[in-house]
């Protein structure tokens, strides 16, 4: 029997185990694992001898071409997957939002059209839910079954995305019964906007100010009482950007009496910190993101939180804007800025640079939390996240020792700078596959817009 491809004596790393073996690829699924497979009716062998071969990245918390404060996020479907897959990350989740007096359907499909044709690996959609009256609670079920099975809920940003406590109760209760999953961006929303109110007027106006209006004890507020929500609602409960200790503190506690309560962390807190505010003029404005960068103390915790499990996932949240002509819109008033920073690209070599290189946790949690989690949580697994027989061939083959320093001047996002900038990583991708296609080979990218393929997800499960 002749293999499309074979990936030859690579150490294949799953959540589980690490091992020597051939991988070998049929119509874009994994057909068989084993040791000296055979190669001659193979049509290519990719040697990975020396390198790890990891199941491709899953990156649940994506924004691209996302309007928001009267501009549009950098970049769209055809620029960020293609960024996402030469950073190691296969599979996407972004969000579709719903606006007030709209249906989820209209959300859904007005994302349908913006990704149609353009992306690059596979990918799936969240929906935002910012009106929620009876209507959108049987299109819950609805969006639930035609395989959209989670949904985002806001308790910022007041007047935009934010809900009462009575429809997230409302909507934990849907998912209780329909077997989605609720992410929840979990701020006070309404203490944090009379501060921001008594900021401005005292004539603060930095960028600074977007970070110092935003309390970690806002965060650890929300944070208990969407977990306190769903402990209602008899509902499982993810935390978007987990960004403090006050809140990982909330999430540890729930974890320990059982409840199903997750959170995930984006590489920005795990890097940067408040101090980078103090970056001369305006150039604060380029970690205008929520929630804000914490103080440098909250990195450790926040590592020692996916080294034990209260952090289950790291995901990027995405949201890129150019720092000239999109973050110059709140030049003169923070609050303008817009909110977001470009990390699609860098997830992986940032997680396991500070994570495996260092000496943090084992290879095995790595790929836990970039890809078997999120897979098994937004019911992608094991078509996704994984090493298996059957599974789908979005493959990693990844150099554990190759440097990199990260810079604006060789990224591929849309983005005329970058958060991370000047960091050097330890562990880079060498060449990626999407469902057995070679989309990424070292600097070169070969794949095609329109190859990456819509997600019609499972219910969540536990992990």
């Amino acid at each position: 029997m002749g293999f499309d491809t074979i990936i030859a004596n690579g150490q294949v790393v799953t959540a589980t185990d690490t091992y020597t073996s051939d991988v070998a690829i049929i119509e874009g699924k994994i057909s068989a694992i084993g040791e000296s497979l055979p190669r001659e009716n193979a049509g290519k062998v990719i040697n990975a001898t020396s390198k790890y071969v990891l199941p491709g990245g899953i990156d649940v918390h994506t924004h691209l071409d996302m309007p928001f404060g009267g501009t549009t996020s950098a970049d769209d479907f055809e620029t960020g997957t293609r960024a996402a897959a030469f950073g190691g990350t296969t599979t996407l989740i972004d969000f579709a939002i719903q606006y007030k007096g709209q249906t989820l359907r209209t959300a859904f499909d007005t994302w349908m059209r913006k990704s149609s044709g353009k992306a690059v690996c596979d990918y799936a959609f969240h929906c935002i839910i910012t009106d929620l009256a009876e209507a959108q609670l049987e299109e819950m079920n609805a969006l639930v079954r035609d395989g959209v099975t989670s949904f985002k809920l806001f308790m910022a940003y007041p007047g935009v995305f934010m809900l009462d406590d009575a429809s997230i109760f409302k909507a934990l209760r849907a998912t209780s019964k329909n077997g989605g999953l609720v992410c929840m961006h979990a701020e006070n929303g309404g203490a944090i906007d009379v501060i921001v109110q008594q900021v401005l007027a005292e004539g603060k106006k930095a960028p600074k100010y977007h970070a110092l209006t935003r309390p970690t004890t806002a965060e650890a507020e929300a944070t208990s009482r969407a977990i306190a929500l769903a402990e209602m609602a008899g509902a499982p409960v993810y935390i978007v950007h987990l960004s403090c200790n006050d809140a990982l503190e909330k999430v540890r506690e729930a974890r320990d009496r059982g409840l199903p309560v997750y959170a995930e962390t984006c590489p920005q807190y795990l890097y940067l910190s408040i101090e980078n505010f103090d970056a001369p003029g305006f150039e604060g404005a380029k970690y205008v993101f929520t929630p804000p960068l914490r103080e440098k103390w909250h990195q450790e915790k926040l590592w020692n939180g996916l080294k034990t499990d209260r952090l289950q996932v790291v995901s990027t949240d995405h949201c890129p804007f150019c720092f000239k002509e999109q973050k110059e819109l709140g030049r003169d008033d923070f609050t303008k800025i817009p909110n977001g920073g470009p990390g699609i690209e860098h997830r992986m070599s940032l997680i396991f640079s500070g994570g495996v290189a260092a000496g943090r946790f084992s290879v095995n949690r790595f790929v836990e939390l970039v890809s078997t989690t999120p897979a098994k949580l937004f019911g992608l697994y094991p078509r996704k996240g994984t090493i298996a027989v059957g599974s789908d061939a979005d493959l990693v083959i990844f150099d554990p020792k190759r440097k990199h320093t990260i810079s604006a001047k060789t990224h591929h996002m849309r983005v005329d700078y970058s958060m991370f900038e000047g960091i050097e990583v330890t562990g880079m991708p060498d060449a990626v596959l999407s469902r057995g296609r070679v989309v990424v080979q070292g600097d070169r990218f070969l794949g095609r817009p329109g190859a990456g393929e819509f997600l019609k997800r499972a219910l969540y499960s536990q992990p």
